[in-house]
Order: C-alpha cells, then structure tokens, then sequence
C-alpha cells in the first residue's frame, strides 16, 4: 500500500483496543514514514452509549459516552507515540483532558498532530433536546467546557486542523429510535460557516489561521504537497466571502443525504465557488439559479 502512495494508516471505524497492536502498528508506520490516524475511543467504555455522558444524558434517560473513553485512549496512543517514534494524529478530539495532553506531548517532544469538527465547537450536547438522531456522532456533542476547551485549542495553536468528519447516512436510518440510529452527520457544506461563526467573526482567530487550518495544517500532518496557491501546486480552491449572508437548507443539500444539526441556521460568510483541478465545479450563483428554477 506504502508503494500504491497511501500516506497513513488509521483505525477509525474500528479502534485497536489491543496496545501490543497498535505499538507494532505505529513502529511498522515510523519504519514506512506514514501517519497513524487514531480514533481515541476505548470501546469497553463508550460501549451502550449515545451520547456525552453528563447532565443532559441523565435528563433525557440516554446511555452515556464518557470524557474517559477518549482520554484513556489519547493517553494510551500518546505514550506509544513517544516509544515507538511513530508520526501520530488525534482524529476529531473533543475533551478538555485530551486537549490538554497533546499539549502536554507537544511540549515533550512527541510527534503529534490533532483535529477538531467544527460541531465539536460550534455545539454542546444541550442541543440533543428533542431526541434528534441528526445530533447523534462519534465523539458525541461534549458539554460547555469541553467545547471551550476545544476552541482555546484552536486559539492557542495545539489544534492542527479543521476536519468535518463527514458521514452521510440515509434518512430512514436517521429517522429512527435515537438508541438505534447510526453515529455521523454531514458536515462540508457548514464548515466554512461554523468556523467564520464560531471562530473568526467572535474575533477568536484571525482568517488566515483559518485558512491554515483547513489547507495547510492537514497537509502537513499527511507530509502533502498540497494546500497552497503557489504556481504548479493543485489548483483545488474554496472561494469565499466572509459576509454573505446565506441560511443552510438542507434539503437542497448537494449530498446523497440529509444528516445535519445545522438545517435552516443563518450564517454570514460562506463559499462562493470551488475549484478542483483547476475547473469551476459548483458556484453560488448556480446552486441559486437551480433552486428558483429547479426544472431547469
């Protein structure tokens, strides 16, 4: 696979519960000088939750992930980071302790790297009132302080990366039992928004951070030539303004599915149009022309 250009490994989906597998993982990973992508969730004790495990699951009767679940795993993956060498990455961190153990590990020498989700930051698991399968994820919606733990992460710059953890699934999925539902939302078409929101418009970040964030960060954790407006580099642009006021209607989502918390919320600042390989593939103005005139 290292000879097919792969450029990482990861386990999210399924974490490595076994540590003596996941060492030979990461010392396999530093010999081919690739990335280990890590979900940090112990399974034994996020097993039979359904969200953060806290105040608000005990009012609405949910089984509960704990904080634990992620942070016993952080712990344990930081540790082998820091024996076997390996490059390691914290997927969608969502705690105020994992926070502050990759900043910890930063501070040692360790060769780590995180990302935060927008919903992560933008909402709280106070939002879970009305038993909306579209606020159900992996890691769940933490409380307040994890949630401004996260963003302090972002301003103070252990935070590496912006990801959405986009997961599609389809509504009749979604729509069922929350207990049953599936974990993962959509998240591409309001990560722009909740960032400008949440980060930039609250004067948190400067919108070149951002930027940073969304570009060169995750290109540098994967060791990607990529991310730049330099001549001869990938010409796969996000064009934006930062004041267009736009609300989110999810169902003229341009995904195969509808699994957002964010349907019918306003934001101001948005993407104009975007480029992949040099050719304008959608734009404001068309996405607009094709609602009025949907026939057409």
């Amino acid at each position: 696979m290292r000879e097919a250009g792969i450029v990482a490994i990861s386990d999210d989906g399924r974490p490595v519960m076994n540590a003596r597998v996941m060492r030979r993982a990461m010392e396999l990973a530093r010999a081919l000088d690739l990335t280990v992508i890590d979900h940090c969730e112990d399974l034994n004790l996020s097993a039979g939750g359904d969200m953060h495990e806290g105040r608000e699951s005990v009012r609405l009767g949910l089984g509960g992930i704990p904080s634990a679940s992620e942070d016993v795993m952080v712990a344990r993956d930081l540790l082998l980071a820091e024996l076997t060498g390996a490059r390691f990455h914290v997927a969608h961190l969502s705690t105020e302790r994992s926070v502050a153990m990759v900043a910890f590990a930063k501070t040692r020498g360790i060769n780590v790297s995180c990302e935060v989700t927008p919903h992560h930051f933008a909402i709280t698991d106070q939002e879970l009132a009305g038993y909306d399968g579209n606020y159900k994820m992996k890691p769940p919606l933490r409380c307040r302080h994890d949630a401004d733990a996260v963003i302090e992460g972002i301003v103070n710059g252990v935070v590496d990366a912006i990801a959405t953890d986009h997961a599609p699934h389809a509504g009749s999925d979604k729509m069922q039992e929350f207990e049953r539902c599936p974990f993962g939302i959509t998240g591409l078409e309001t990560a722009i928004g909740l960032s400008l929101a949440e980060l930039v418009h609250k004067g948190r970040i400067t919108v070149n951070r951002m930027v940073e964030l969304f570009t060169t960060g995750p290109a540098n954790i994967l060791k990607l030539d990529r991310g730049t407006l330099a001549v001869g580099a990938p010409a796969d642009v996000t064009v934006f303004d930062m004041h267009r006021e736009w609300e989110y209607d999810v169902q003229q989502s341009f995904s195969k599915s509808r699994n957002s918390p964010f349907g019918g919320r306003r934001f101001r600042g948005g993407p104009l149009a975007t480029i992949v390989g040099g050719e304008i593939v959608w734009t404001y103005i068309q996405a607009i022309q094709a609602k009025n005139h949907p026939e057409s």
